[in-house]
């Protein structure tokens, strides 16, 4: 089945930066498939996972969204480099980055000072091309508190790193409930953190 096309060329503009979240099994992804067919651009597929034979659940899933997206579209597998695939995509073209929350699982060994290196790199990197770019990232704060440490760093770290690319984005969209809110006109963004911040309240 193919993402939705939207007739109406009005309905949407594709901004350079578009963040797309929400919970498991959304529709986020088609919702970010939809936008990247809707840019008329040469699309490359960002894909964090990575492939794993021993688990056939996950390679299903992965199936699944290959099969859904349109066969002209370029894949790259980027498990932790996308600073610097961003920086070689070529002009006119619209990137599609699934998922974030991939990509912060992919990089839990490292320390938090590391972290927060590579965080900035990816939101100056994000600033600095010129390419259309379009995010998708998990909502995982909104259960209970994992009981574990590493689960609890993964959440705060993804949370945090949603909210600062949301800060640099044209348009945020939240899928949910089988609807899509753009979040950049329904909502009203906070107020920018200091650099002491990073994160650590909200």
């Amino acid at each position: 089945m193919q993402p939705r096309l939207i007739k109406d060329t009005k309905e949407i503009t594709l901004s350079k930066v578009i963040l797309v979240t929400g919970p498991a099994r959304s529709g986020k992804s088609e919702w970010a498939e939809t936008l990247a067919m809707q840019s008329q651009k040469a699309v490359i597929y960002v894909a964090t996972a990575t492939q794993n034979s021993a688990d056939r659940e996950w390679q299903q899933r992965i199936q699944r969204h290959q099969q859904r997206r349109p066969q002209n579209w370029s894949t790259l597998e980027v498990p932790v480099e996308l600073s610097t695939t961003l920086t070689k995509a070529k002009a006119n073209t619209c990137i599609l980055i699934d998922s974030l929350g991939t990509w912060v699982a992919n990089l839990l060994f490292e320390e938090e000072e590391s972290w927060e290196n590579t965080v900035q790199d990816l939101l100056k990197t994000i600033e600095l091309v010129t390419v259309d770019m379009i995010f998708v990232a998990e909502e995982t704060g909104w259960g209970v508190v994992p009981a574990y440490p590493v689960g609890r760093t993964f959440r705060d770290r993804l949370g945090n790193l949603v909210r600062r690319l949301g800060a640099i984005s044209e348009a945020v969209y939240l899928v949910t409930g089988g609807y899509v809110l753009n979040l950049s006109t329904l909502g009203t963004p906070l107020p920018a953190w200091g650099k002491e911040d990073k994160g650590r309240w909200g």
